[in-house]
């Protein structure tokens, strides 16, 4: 099959890995970013270090017209759109829910549900038979984060809905639906709790020891995206470390 995805989040962390590791596979990549262009532009120079193509598409993902041109842009540049790695997401300061930031809340929620079922959406109208969704969802979703983000584990929750019935809805049509709930992975997200060294602080509660590398959950991705998964589809992959 010929594989133009869409990764969005792209810029950084396991979206940038992504990008990278999808190419070796054969992927053409629309690496989608919101702000950090000079980073995007970088990840597209990695994926064609590693023989593939991409392209940097700017689009803020809880905008619903940006997410329709991100669609069509890569359809226009790399050719009918295939996959979408719903990646993009981010996190807000630590605080219980009683503390938090009605402008905080919203911007997540904004983010990690609107977003992801804008791009999700655009993706059941275009896609295909064969194609294949793989949302980016989070190991809070089910642990709940108190005293730290309910509101983040709340967003990711409504991810791994998201995931159930959009499989079940889509799986007439022949296109996957399925997600990726990484643990405590070093990446540059953990910079908008207002505690950079948190995840390596908590490495005591993960059994395994060590905290993840975006490189391990785009393998989760990508095993996700490929053929080899042909008849997995609603399911949601916990990539972390034990927890």
């Amino acid at each position: 099959m010929d594989n133009v995805t869409i990764v969005t989040g792209g810029s950084r962390g396991i979206g940038a890995a992504t990008c990278v590791r999808l190419a070796r596979d054969g992927h053409r990549v629309v690496v989608g970013y919101r702000s950090a262009a000079h980073a995007a532009h970088q990840v597209v120079d990695a994926v064609a270090g590693a023989g593939g193509q991409a392209v940097a598409v700017q689009a803020d993902t809880a905008v619903e017209d940006e997410v329709v041109a991100l669609f069509a842009t890569a359809a226009d540049q790399l050719g009918p759109v295939t996959g979408l790695v719903n990646n993009a997401g981010i996190a807000a300061p630590l605080t219980r829910l009683a503390d938090v930031d009605t402008a905080d809340l919203r911007r997540v929620m904004d983010v990690n549900v609107i977003g992801a079922f804008l791009c999700a959406r655009q993706a059941a109208r275009v896609m295909t038979a064969g194609g294949a969704i793989v949302n980016v969802s989070s190991t809070a979703a089910t642990l709940g984060s108190p005293g730290n983000y309910i509101h983040y584990a709340a967003s990711k929750a409504a991810v791994d809905a998201l995931t159930l019935g959009l499989a079940k809805e889509l799986a007439a049509d022949g296109i996957r639906v399925n997600g990726v709930a990484p643990g405590f992975v070093h990446t540059e997200i953990h910079e908008q709790t207002g505690d950079p060294d948190r995840a390596a602080n908590v490495v005591s509660r993960i059994p395994v020891g060590r905290l993840g590398n975006p490189e391990e959950i785009a393998e989760a991705i990508a095993w996700l995206l490929s053929p080899a998964a042909s008849y997995t589809t609603g399911a949601t992959l916990r990539v972390a470390g034990g927890l």
